[in-house]
């Protein structure tokens, strides 16, 4: 599995793709913690958004915290703008299952009903178990279990595979 990818070249290619489908005066973006977050500040910063950053910690929304147990971290959801009516850019790092897009959609509906949700995401690596797809993607990665993929960052974001350990569950 290629190791090397260029997160700032996935990111100019996220930006060209989103460019002609937002409004910089009316769009507002949100991006889940902690990677989402990172790529959602990038791609807000470059498509010149106007309303203010929001951020999602869908910890407590996951439909599986108690298979996978809930982070150390617990963040505080901030979204700074009124969701009623808006279009929405909620921006992850990794699509996998589409578990943590179906949270960060429940949890977005608890403040509001927005006029459309786009999903922008840097990574989509298959092996979804609910019908979410995303509308941007910068890297698809077919039939790519057996591992993980993580954005560390947040500077430089740099993505990293990592291999399951022999008799794993990834």
């Amino acid at each position: 599995m290629n190791a090397d990818w260029d997160v700032s070249s996935l990111l100019e290619g996220m930006v060209r793709d989103l460019l002609p489908r937002v409004d910089p005066e009316q769009t507002a973006m949100i991006g889940i913690f902690t990677g989402g977050v990172w790529v959602a500040q990038a791609l807000h910063h470059a498509l010149g958004l106007q309303t203010a950053l929001g951020r999602l910690d869908i910890s407590f929304y996951r439909d599986d915290f108690s298979q996978i147990g809930l982070h150390p971290q617990v963040r505080a959801s901030d979204i700074p703008f009124d969701v009623n009516g808006r279009s929405i850019i909620l921006v992850d790092d990794v699509l996998y299952t589409g578990r943590t897009i179906r949270a960060a959609l429940n949890e977005i509906f608890d403040y509001g009903r927005p006029a459309s949700v786009m999903l922008a995401v840097l990574v989509d690596r298959g092996g979804h178990e609910l019908p979410v797809s995303a509308d941007i993607v910068a890297l698809r990665l077919n039939g790519a279990a057996g591992g993980q993929i993580k954005l560390r960052g947040p500077d430089p974001l740099r993505l990293e595979w990592l291999a399951a350990a022999p008799g794993s569950v990834t």
